[in-house]
């Protein structure tokens, strides 16, 4: 069992309740129903991941526009290199490839998931 935070359990709960249009397709479309569990919202050590997998160690980060300026790119790295250190591995994927190339994110998740 990973660690978390307590006090990020209600915030994750609102997330989910909440989710992007982005976090809403690939959940729906993909993830509620892939043969591997995924959660959704997961918190993880300090963060609020968006999809966890723990039987591949995944974590999936959908990025908007935001994530995409020095600072917050800054911000992500570290993030990503925190929950690498629980042996997970994180992919992240521009919200624009949900809209773009659905098809071809779901095979990317697919293959990860695959590789464990």
């Amino acid at each position: 069992m990973l660690p978390y935070k307590k006090s990020n359990v209600p915030l994750a709960k609102n997330l989910r309740k909440n989710m992007t249009p982005w976090e809403r397709k690939l959940w729906y479309e993909f993830l509620s129903g892939y043969p591997v569990r995924f959660q959704r919202q997961k918190s993880i050590g300090d963060f609020i991941v968006d999809f966890y997998c723990a039987k591949a160690k995944l974590v999936i980060e959908l990025d908007g526009s935001q994530h995409y300026n020095e600072n917050d790119m800054a911000k992500d790295k570290i993030r990503t290199e925190k929950l690498e250190e629980f042996d997970l591995t994180v992919i992240r994927i521009p919200n624009n490839e949900i809209d773009e190339n659905f098809y071809g994110v779901c095979e990317y998740i697919d293959s990860f998931v695959n590789k464990k």
